[in-house]
């Protein structure tokens, strides 16, 4: 007795009863599922192809994305982590490009998210704290004694604090900006040092009549004691065209990296300057209530007078999607997030968290581009499949049946083709091209080599097959019958071997996953920025990458040696469940 397995069911079988009431296709399927390495390698695969296939249409991918504030961060979710004990005691939060800082009511300090080894060197004789502010790489800090402390990143002048900062001035506002550091003095004045060759920032005239300073990538905007704004640069910019209906009325002021906001004092927002994504597009049904405003690196967020939270701009990472609430008291912005401090004390965050697999060293998500990379690898690796088994069953099929000359001629012309050496024809052929193809013909015209170079083995091995099944009786009833020969070939003999083909295919489509792989690693494939999981590997080649940003190398490598391990091994289990040898009784 045996036992017989399928689709749940158990039943005990005699060797008769199985050999009468079993189809040859049941009996592979159970041989299949009975293999628990191919069944593996099964739900393995098809968890990656799922994923690459059907993920993107939620995440989808922006290949012109990059932002320098992104990159190379570690995979993790700690972004907007605020500590449980800030939460039931804060004063003041501070959002910076990957992380947060804050202070509570007794001054102490607090900070959460990605931090390099220099953010977390705090200073130990700050005391008692009353300011904070976070940057790029940087947090700018006050004392009770009006004592300015930085730390964080210390190149190009960031920790060059003014000597008039040492407890002499009354200190109103700091800001952490981009490479740059502000401070705005009770009395108007404002003291600002770090990267002057990056940010233009001149308040001329101004000086000793700023109210509030907002700072971004390239300059400052001001808003002076007399309710107008300026734009604190030494030459004209997009900034500079402030709205002069507004001058003499803000009460407030904000500013992307491309836009500035002024709030006036009936509750609008004018916003003016290079507007990419919709950070112009401030709410109609808003215009009026507004309270407060506050800029992320490419969005807006505001209170209302009725305690709820507004925010528009780009929303690449969920930034304008604000929680819920009516009693909002402060809000604030780290580059991609939002900070809500309610009326009662409670703090809400929005936005980006972090990343699934870290960024690359151009601030790319890498899990979006390695579900994009692994739809193309697998499409050029299908499309190639097709086309060689295409190829390989006809001249294998004709060769086969015909023998004589047509299989002399053909095997012969199989051998020439086997013989060229794919990875340096396909290099020597990229480099006659050069940039002459588009980055879709370029795809196109790998799948179409991989596919015209691979056929031999696949030919050859229907050839000996067919040489085999076109003696049998099966055939010459056929040509009794007066069936055409293509039919013969094709309709009768080729159904007999086709699990032998189904076998190869699986196998080659592995094989041409890595070519393809391959090619794109050398960068000779599908360039950047479109993703495959070969230029992602291509660009973590150096040695620092390796050694300090280990999530650019594993995921990619991960997922090319999982897919194509687990192609070859389905390839091994269809092998071993249809040849009769492997089945023991």
């Amino acid at each position: 007795m045996l036992s017989r397995i399928f689709l749940g069911s158990k039943r005990e079988l005699s060797i008769l009863e199985e050999e009468q009431m079993q189809s040859p296709f049941r009996t592979v399927v159970r041989n299949f599922r009975q293999n628990k390495i191919a069944m593996i390698g099964s739900i393995t695969f098809l968890v990656i192809f799922l994923s690459c296939f059907i993920l993107p249409i939620f995440y989808p991918l922006d290949t012109t994305y990059q932002d320098v504030s992104q990159q190379n961060i570690a995979p993790g979710f700690t972004m907007t982590s605020v500590p449980n004990e800030l939460k039931n005691n804060v004063a003041q939060i501070s959002g910076g490009a990957t992380f947060g800082v804050g202070i509570d009511k007794d001054g102490k300090y607090y900070s959460w998210g990605q931090m390099d080894k220099k953010l977390l060197k705090v200073p130990t004789n700050m005391g008692k704290l009353t300011m904070i502010s976070a940057g790029l790489n940087h947090v700018l800090a006050v004392n009770d004694r009006n004592e300015v402390f930085t730390w964080g990143y210390d190149r190009l002048g960031l920790d060059m604090i003014p000597i008039e900062l040492n407890g002499m001035v009354q200190i109103k506002q700091i800001v952490a900006g981009y490479q740059m550091s502000f401070v705005v003095s009770e009395d108007g004045e404002l003291y600002w040092w770090g990267n002057q060759n990056i940010l233009d920032v001149n308040p001329g005239d101004h000086q000793g009549n700023i109210e509030k300073i907002a700072a971004n990538s390239t300059t400052a905007i001001a808003l002076l004691k007399d309710g107008s704004v300026a734009a604190l640069s030494s030459k004209e910019t997009i900034f500079s065209k402030i709205p002069q209906e507004i001058q003499g009325n803000v009460v407030d002021v904000a500013s992307t990296d491309n836009t500035a906001a002024a709030l006036t004092k009936d509750g609008k927002v004018y916003v003016w300057g290079s507007d990419d994504y919709g950070q112009k597009l401030v709410p109609e049904s808003a215009q009026g209530k507004i309270k407060s405003i506050s800029a992320g690196r490419y969005h807006y967020t505001a209170i209302l007078e009725d305690g709820s939270v507004i925010a528009w701009g780009r929303d690449n990472f969920g930034q304008t999607k604000v929680p819920s609430v009516t009693n909002a008291a402060q809000v604030t912005n780290g580059y991609y997030q939002n900070y809500i401090i309610t009326e009662d004390g409670k703090v809400l965050t929005s936005g980006l968290s972090g990343y699934l697999m870290g960024t690359d060293g151009f601030g790319r998500d890498i899990f979006t581009r390695l579900i994009a990379g692994g739809r193309m690898t697998m499409t050029i690796g299908a499309i190639s499949v097709i086309i060689s088994v295409i190829i390989g069953v006809i001249i294998g099929g004709f060769s086969g049946y015909y023998g004589g000359k047509v299989d002399n001629i053909l095997m012969r012309l199989a051998e020439i083709v086997a013989s060229i050496p794919f990875l340096p024809f396909a290099m020597i052929l990229s480099v006659i091209v050069g940039n002459s193809l588009t980055e879709i013909q370029r795809i196109a015209v790998i799948m179409v080599i991989l596919g015209v170079l691979s056929w031999p083995p696949l030919a050859r091995l229907v050839r000996a097959q067919i040489l085999a099944e076109r003696e049998k009786e099966f055939v010459t009833a056929a040509k009794a019958m007066g069936i055409k020969e293509w039919s013969i070939i094709f309709k009768h003999i080729l159904p007999n071997v086709i699990t032998v083909v189904i076998v190869d295919t699986t196998l080659a489509f592995a094989s041409c996953m890595l070519i393809e792989s391959s090619l794109s690693f050398l960068g000779f494939g599908v360039v950047e920025p479109t993703p495959t999981w070969g230029n992602m590997l291509n660009g973590s080649q150096a040695s620092t990458v390796i050694q300090n940003y280990w999530w650019r190398w594993v995921f990619p490598s991960l997922a090319l040696s999982l897919s194509t391990i687990s192609i070859n091994l389905i390839g091994d289990g269809l092998r071993d469940a249809i040849d009769p040898r492997s089945n023991d009784r």
